[in-house]
């Protein structure tokens, strides 16, 4: 399946769960699922459905295919750490991310954008990969004819999260280097991963 490009909060209000990094809109005011019935109680999901719900959530926040997630759970099933920890970690590492988590995009599909377009300097070097992965250390910056982008000064004026710890940005400078790598409490969905993991480990 490729990419959502669908009603972005039709999506979060299916999965009954805000999903900051796909739309900076909140269910606040239409909590219940989307259609027809979506007010009607429903009957109590299957394990299977439960386990798909929380995959979703994740891979509709970061904006991955089922491919690419896929590859993401089957390198962190490789690593020497918790799988579920390592799911997270590496969703956070991506550059669109970073990007937005920063404030520097109002949400992921949006940083994406002005990532592929070449905007952003790792370390001094253009990147324009959006799942690029970040490293402790490295300095994202915008490049030099890029630093007044109407996108990141209209973000940067109003944030949709708070800045995680492990990010340091100066907005004056538009300079955000990464200090550590993000842990399990790291990202902004409200998410059961172990749930995911055993999605995985059924297919």
């Amino acid at each position: 399946m490729s990419r959502y490009l669908g009603p972005r909060l039709r999506k979060a209000r299916a999965l009954d769960c805000d999903l900051p990094g796909l739309t900076n809109k909140s269910r606040e005011r239409r909590p219940q699922r989307p259609g027809q019935h979506g007010a009607a109680r429903r009957r109590r999901p299957s394990e299977y459905a439960l386990r798909l719900n929380e995959k979703q959530k994740l891979r509709f926040n970061y904006g991955l295919s089922e491919k690419q997630f896929r590859r993401v759970v089957e390198e962190s099933k490789r690593s020497k750490t918790v799988t579920g920890a390592k799911i997270l970690e590496l969703l956070e590492r991506r550059l669109d991310n970073v990007i937005f988590r920063a404030g520097f995009a109002p949400t992921i599909p949006a940083a994406r954008q002005i990532v592929n377009h070449g905007h952003f300097l790792r370390n001094g070097k253009r990147l324009d990969i959006a799942s690029a992965r970040v490293n402790v250390g490295d300095v994202i910056t915008l490049r030099p004819r890029s630093i007044e982008h109407p996108l990141v000064m209209q973000s940067l004026d109003a944030p949709s999260l708070l800045v995680p710890d492990w990010l340091s940005v100066k907005k004056d400078e538009k300079i955000i280097t990464i200090k550590e790598l993000p842990g399990a409490d790291s990202s902004p969905v409200v998410v059961d991963v172990q749930l995911i993991v055993e999605y995985y480990a059924r297919a």
